[in-house]
């Protein structure tokens, strides 16, 4: 894939240094292919891995050559943009400047990133890969969903990036948003044929009969005024106050598959029931909780949000008694930008602790936007605090990534909300749920069948359903032997952590 784009580039060239010594027959291709420069590439790779890597591996991350890295462990910017612009096909392709040095002694790793490539035809982030004294080039690290602001754009980390960051868990799994912003324009290029070919781009996607992925990718590198797109300023102009009191809403979240597993499986062989408004999605799936009340303000980009339901987890039944009874209510979601947390009230074997703060959470985009008096926030990553990671009794290390979030709230009484679904898929049932099957969790976003086959009783998220002490904690990077020591301790804290009932 990588060598196909990269031939496509070298034609490219081509074609444009054929228009520029003036061959007559081809002034068509001269015009499909305009020369970008100026551009800068902004990627946090995922939250959660930075988080891995400054804080459980206490690594470093060391950006050179025109990279940077955002002020507390923040995102990571690439400079010097250029490439090309088809204005027929709409294609953008953009290779950037700057090196990411990724160590960790105590883990034993070290990876270099250089020579980012973003293209908007493949849909797709690479990067040339340094490990082990050797270079792997255009390595594919994440799909992109190509929007026209190519601002904050979706993206997935693909199976390589599994293996270049240590944990198979990642393949699959959302990343950090990625954007592609056009800085000031450099000094011209001397090449003849640059004034022919530089009306060609504005004109092109302002022209484009279709609103789909051809205007999406040549809207941004060339002109900045088809950006507002007529469906954005209708819901602008449609919103209701930009601040007030919610009137309704629900939150879904699934705590953490492997927790689930787990706890219904045949070790905890215990029971997960949603109760006081909450439900659960069938096949164990995850949970909606309802009735939100709170205020929003979409200028701040602020929202303060409660929502009404419990859900309890019991499991390792002694003498009718449960060492693990754990149960989490009132949950609350504070955002400000995008950035927030999540908190619970949360009972411990009948020990209450009120407002104690589970997650920070990290919204796709920082601003808030209504579309039919209702704001929706979709795949909100939650990363495990270390307040969260003791309500858990130690089953996750801090940093953590749990189930993503989504939560709608309604700003108007009668507000349509989107059915609640807790992410996972299947209808939404409230009641208890246990099971037999221990199912799997291949990491984040995964959702791995829990009714079926005995399964692996050893690993949590390192690749059974045990949900251990070194969840989300790349095995690669630890090594074989570390990573089997981790599974194997988490069922000694597993066994031994909860408090035994008193006739034990």
């Amino acid at each position: 894939m990588s060598a196909r784009r990269r031939r496509s580039l070298a034609l490219a060239a081509a074609v444009a240094t054929a228009a520029a010594l003036g061959a007559t027959a081809a002034p068509s291709a001269a015009a499909a292919e305009v020369p970008l420069a100026g551009y800068e590439l902004t990627w946090g790779i995922k939250a959660s891995y930075r988080n891995y890597v400054a804080d459980l591996a206490q690594g470093t991350f060391t950006p050179t050559r025109g990279a940077s890295q955002a002020e507390s462990n923040g995102a990571f910017t690439f400079t010097g943009g250029t490439g090309t612009y088809d204005s027929t096909t709409h294609v953008m392709s953009l290779g950037f400047r700057g090196d990411l040095h990724i160590k960790s002694e105590k883990h034993g790793f070290d990876i270099g990133l250089s020579d980012v490539r973003f293209d908007s035809g493949e849909g797709e982030i690479t990067a040339d890969v340094e490990r082990d004294g050797t270079t792997e080039d255009d390595v594919p690290l994440a799909t992109v969903t190509v929007t026209r602001a190519m601002t904050e754009m979706v993206t997935t980390l693909t199976e390589e990036a599994g293996e270049v960051f240590g944990s198979a868990g990642y393949a699959g799994a959302e990343g950090d948003p990625l954007s592609i912003v056009k800085k000031a324009d450099p000094e011209p290029e001397p090449e003849p044929s640059t004034t022919g070919p530089a009306t060609t781009p504005p004109a092109s996607p302002s022209t484009e009969p279709t609103g789909s992925a051809t205007p999406t990718a040549g809207a941004s590198p060339t002109t900045q005024a088809p950006t507002p797109t007529p469906s954005t300023s209708a819901s602008q102009s449609t919103a209701p106050a930009t601040q007030g009191e919610i009137a309704d809403g629900t939150l879904d979240w699934g705590v953490k598959q492997s927790f689930r597993a787990y706890v219904t499986g045949p070790v905890a062989k215990g029971t997960i029931t949603a109760s006081d408004g909450a439900t659960q999605a069938s096949g164990n799936g995850a949970f909606t909780f309802s009735d939100a009340t709170g205020t929003y303000d979409t200028e701040a980009g602020a929202l303060e949000v409660a929502f009404k339901g419990a859900v309890t987890f019991k499991g390792h039944e002694h003498d009718g008694a449960h060492s693990l009874g754990l149960t989490l209510g009132d949950l609350r979601v504070n955002l400000s930008k995008g950035r927030g947390t999540l908190s619970a009230d949360v009972d411990d074997l009948g020990e209450t602790s009120q407002n104690v703060v589970l997650a920070d959470l990290s919204a796709p985009s920082p601003t808030l936007t209504a579309k039919d008096d209702v704001i929706t926030l979709d795949k909100v990553t939650a990363t495990l605090t270390e307040a969260g990671a003791e309500a858990f009794g130690g089953f996750y290390a801090a940093g953590a990534e749990l189930d993503p979030v989504r939560l709608a709230v309604a700003l108007t009484e009668g507000a349509e909300l989107p059915a609640g679904s807790g992410g996972t898929g299947g209808d939404a049932t409230g009641g208890s749920g246990s099971g037999t099957g221990t199912g799997t969790d291949g990491g984040p976003d995964a959702s791995g069948s829990t009714t079926g086959g005995a399964g692996s009783t050893v690993g949590g998220d390192l690749g059974g359903s045990l949900a251990s002490t070194g969840a989300d904690v790349p095995v690669g990077a630890l090594g074989a032997a570390a990573g089997a020591a981790v599974a194997a301790g988490a069922g000694v804290v597993l066994a031994l952590h909860r408090r035994r009932p008193a006739a034990e």
